[in-house]
């Protein structure tokens, strides 16, 4: 069994075995720390009894009037600790944080080729709201799906019409 707390700084030394897949976006120590300082509530880690980190998500909240929304920045469990229902607990657990904080959704970024993600995404809620072109780095870049997830807050659902057309990043905000 898993708890959820608070991600520490300390735990920036204890999470490498979780970052080693290579769907794992893996920042530089300042990003996570900018993360811990702007955002503390929105950076979990899923904990074993005996200390190991089996996981994480780290996110923020952002945007202005109808775009206030959660963000999930990472989210990742370590290969020994999947298929537990972890990421889903650590989404709830954004998602549950946004809603107190009257956003209108959730949304992430995910790679069009993590069919897996992808997948757990939509059973949790999610849709495909738009594609953006070689979001992430390589050559070449690969897409990414902006998925989204209304909140109540969002009463129209209007967050979560899809767009019919790619995006590039520099016209995601």
């Amino acid at each position: 069994m898993a708890t959820l707390r608070p991600f520490t700084c300390d735990d920036l030394f204890r999470f490498n075995n979780v970052n080693l897949d290579p769907l794992t976006e893996t920042y530089g120590l300042s990003f996570y720390m900018q993360y811990l300082a702007h955002w503390p509530e929105y950076f979990q880690v899923a904990e074993s009894p005996s200390g190991e980190i089996m996981g994480y998500i780290m996110g923020k909240a952002e945007g202005h009037g109808e775009d206030w929304h959660g963000h999930v920045t990472a989210l990742t469990v370590s290969p020994d600790h999947r298929r537990l229902g972890l990421a889903a607990s650590l989404m709830k657990f954004l998602e549950d944080l946004s809603e107190k904080k009257s956003a209108y959704f959730v949304d992430l970024f995910v790679r069009v080729s993590n069919t897996v993600a992808i997948k757990m995404y939509q059973q949790l809620g999610y849709i495909n709201y738009r594609t953006v072109l070689e979001y992430y780095s390589g050559d070449p870049g690969e897409d990414a799906f902006d998925m989204r997830k209304a909140l109540s807050k969002d009463t129209k659902k209007m967050s979560v019409i899809p767009l019919s057309h790619p995006v590039r990043p520099e016209d995601v905000d």
